[in-house]
């Protein structure tokens, strides 16, 4: 294995595009001391109220993390809940640029409410339609333009379903990246999970293959490499990672695959693991490492984000410190 210090520096030097569904993850945290005389439902008294970063955008706080430069592309809208959004961004230090406001849809909102360490409660206030002709050209632009502007080390694509990646803005950024011979690595969801054709590596959780392949899929090596296969022949990718929880990350080059376990860990929260994923996986592979040594990165840093309440990004140090003791 490589020299986790020169590991962790070359992605100091890396450009990550991330395009896709950005969210504010807000927090409502309180105590409940009584039941509701109007329902049987706990009434909380609310202590704190926190914004987060999250979907799409949590992945670019991971990228920065590394120390790498993320180039977050999406859409939000022009309410009140975008200003805040734009707000955390510039609170933790990311560029806002290509963000594209729209009138047309609102800024994701997923509100959890907490109380005594307990996830009582998830309001999510959302678009799901996917983006006007006029969105999608203003966000492709965007692309175009970030592409032309500096050199880009890999495409990511983050999608939640929330409508900011139709089919035909994922074929057209793939078939951009191809021509710059620039990888392209996916965390998809299951509306267009079959339209990230020629991408370099996939990374579905087993839920979401399942899902889409309409059959039964255990996780073992015999029945995830016959998914992965069949995975291949729709989607003609290079790499295949499928997230198994707590049984670890099942990986294929396409010449040899295998199952990588998860390291033990106390699990509070398992919110933005997969965005810890597939950002350390993109850094790995824009990189140049090895896919087993981009899996074991990954693995180490999801389990590390799930050991903390709430959708946070990786940490750096501790990972270097993790990696370095392997």
């Amino acid at each position: 294995m490589q020299d986790a210090k020169k590991i962790f520096k070359k992605f100091e030097k890396l450009n990550i595009l991330i395009i896709g569904d950005v969210m504010i993850d807000r927090y409502l945290t309180g105590k409940v001391e009584r039941i509701s005389p109007e329902a049987p439902v706990p009434v909380v008294r609310m202590n704190t109220r926190e914004n987060r970063l999250g979907g799409a955008a949590n992945v670019a706080l991971n990228i920065k993390a590394m120390g790498a430069t993320p180039l977050l592309m999406s859409v939000i809208g022009k309410d009140a809940n975008a200003t805040i959004f734009k707000k955390r961004m510039q609170e933790n230090g990311l560029d806002s640029k290509g963000l594209v406001a729209s009138t047309e849809r609102m800024t994701t909102v997923k509100t959890r409410v907490i109380a005594s360490g307990q996830h009582l409660l998830r309001v999510d206030s959302e678009d799901q339609n996917d983006l006007s002709t006029k969105e999608e050209k203003a966000i492709f632009q965007k692309v175009k333009t970030a592409l032309k502007s500096q050199k880009v080390h890999a495409i990511l694509f983050q999608d939640y379903n929330k409508g900011v990646l139709p089919a035909s803005l994922i074929e057209k950024v793939i078939t951009l990246a191809k021509d710059k011979n620039i990888p392209t690595t996916v965390d998809p969801k299951k509306k267009n999970f079959f339209a990230y054709k020629n991408v370099t590596l996939f990374k579905p959780n087993l839920k979401e293959i399942r899902e889409s392949l309409s059959t039964s899929i255990k996780p073992n090596l015999k029945s995830l490499k016959s998914a992965s296969e069949k995975l291949n022949k729709k989607l003609n990718h290079q790499f295949t990672m499928i997230t198994l929880s707590e049984k670890g990350i099942y990986f294929d080059d396409g010449k040899s695959a295998s199952i990588l376990p998860t390291f033990p860990r106390s699990i509070a929260d398992v919110s933005g693991a997969g965005d810890t994923v597939i950002s350390l996986a993109t850094l790995g592979l824009a990189a140049g490492l090895d896919l087993k040594t981009t899996v074991l990165l990954s693995n180490l840093a999801g389990g590390q984000v799930c050991e903390k309440v709430g959708v946070v990004p990786v940490d750096r140090v501790q990972l270097l410190k993790e990696f370095s003791a392997l």
